[in-house]
């Protein structure tokens, strides 16, 4: 793997031969990354991997064609032939008026806070090791807890450059790590499973493993002997690990090519209050040691924060470069890729704003209702916000939680479920979409 100097020269030395080549313009990013993890189950170890790998890709114009290609060989001679194939796909390409690098005023040019992003840690196979078996110890040496699924923690880095041929050269590093473990509570036809995680960019903040592991037990035993819940309408509430997916499906719908496909449930409801009016939605790029932070983005685009809703109302689109030009905006710094193809456009560290209520006073008018802990199934349409997914979770009796339910599901419409939302206050930044517990009003439960 280059160093970020390293993988900046290649870049930049790459988006030349392609000028040479008869390109108009063009743009080069490499990725290079490595990782080691370890598994272990039942105090023992399963599996230890380290892999190391690098690639870089070239998308070329000639005019408004455009062609992509990628390699994993970075040898002179795979780049020569990288940039020959390049030119001749793109002569042939079809005309795309579009497309195009972003604008060279928009590039980032420095001047970013520092985001945190690599610790330089390089923890040993041993010490992962260790921290891996602590964590299923830990969680198998609460009673009730009668097997386990296994634990890992796994630690990388990622070295990223990109170079256009506005002159643009940029690249940083990241650092990740991860820990998780997953416990079985119960025997026989009354088995369940539940699991805890964490992921960060600094090692010295990962949770304790004896921590992660006793909160992969509780949650394994409190869903022992699940109730059965009639079906009808009530308040669901989204437990944090969860509710991140509702706002997870307003990024995707705000994403500039969504919107200029028509393919979003929120064309032509820019103007509309789709959330109650003190709800703020924030991305923030330059959040330190944030699990998606970046000084720029996937076409060099200077990144900043920036409210995605203010006063419950959207503030604007996610947007990359050809998507702008499709709908005549600027583009934001949300273009987003990988080393072949043209770029998307995604959100960075996401967080919805806490309400003033905790989640017991949030639930205290309930009479009936669902606290969902655990989804499954994707069940929601891009196109008109159409929602249906399996849960599991807790009832809610008289403002309390009671009885653990499994295999329900719960329905309604994106845009019906975020007029209805409602935050508490129980905000935690532990993952790139962070929520607080959310409540939504009216919602569809069909009970096993």
């Amino acid at each position: 793997m280059l160093t970020v100097e390293e993988a900046e020269g290649r870049a930049a030395a790459l988006v030349e031969a392609a000028l040479r080549a008869g390109a108009d313009a063009a743009d080069v990013l490499y990725i290079g990354d490595s990782a080691t993890e370890v598994q272990v189950r039942l105090g023992a170890l399963e599996d230890v991997g380290r892999s190391e790998g690098e690639e870089i890709g070239l998308r070329l114009f000639v005019g408004r064609r455009s062609a992509s290609v990628a390699s994993s060989d970075l040898s002179a001679d795979a780049l020569h032939a990288l940039v020959e194939r390049a030119a001749a796909m793109a002569r042939e390409a079809p005309e795309d008026p579009y497309a195009g690098l972003a604008p060279e005023d928009r590039l980032y040019r420095g001047g970013a806070p520092d985001i945190e992003g690599d610790d330089g840690a390089d923890p040993s196979p041993a010490e992962i090791k260790q921290r891996a078996l602590a964590m299923e110890d830990s969680a198998r040496a609460v009673p009730g807890i009668t097997n386990s699924e296994g634990a890992g923690v796994s630690a990388g880095r990622n070295v990223v450059a990109l170079a256009t041929s506005h002159g643009f050269v940029q690249g940083y590093t990241t650092s990740g790590y991860s820990g998780g473990v997953s416990v079985i509570a119960g025997s026989g036809s009354a088995m369940q499973r539940d699991h805890a995680s964490h992921n960060v960019r600094h090692y010295t903040d990962l949770d304790a493993p004896d921590a992660l592991g006793r909160l992969a037990a509780e949650r394994a035993l409190k869903r022992l002997d699940p109730a059965r819940l009639a079906s009808g309408t009530m308040p669901v509430f989204f437990h944090p690990r969860v509710g991140g997916s509702l706002i997870g499906s307003l990024l995707s719908a705000m994403t500039g090519p969504a919107i200029a496909r028509r393919t979003s449930f929120l064309v032509d409801r820019a103007e509309e209050q789709l959330f109650a009016e003190d709800l703020v939605l924030i991305d923030d790029p330059h959040r330190r040691r944030g699990l998606r932070s970046k000084p720029f983005d996937g076409e060099g685009v200077a990144t900043a924060p920036r409210r995605l809703v203010d006063g419950g109302r959207l503030t604007g689109w996610l947007l990359n470069a050809a998507a702008a030009r499709q709908l005549g905006l600027e583009p934001t710094g949300h273009a987003t890729r990988g080393i072949g193809g043209a770029p998307g456009a995604s959100a960075t560290n996401v967080h919805l704003e806490p309400g003033p209520m905790s989640p017991a006073e949030l639930m205290a008018d309930v009479r009936r209702g669902l606290f969902v802990t655990e989804m499954i199934g994707q069940g929601v349409n891009p196109v008109t916000g159409d929602y249906s997914r399996g849960a599991s979770g807790f009832i809610i009796e008289n403002g309390e939680l009671a009885a653990p339910v499994a295999e329900i599901t719960i329905a309604g419409n994106l845009i019906d479920m975020y007029r209805r939302l409602t935050p508490a206050n129980d905000l935690d930044h532990r993952r790139a979409v962070n929520v607080p517990t959310l409540r939504v009003e009216g919602m569809t439960v069909a009970g096993a």
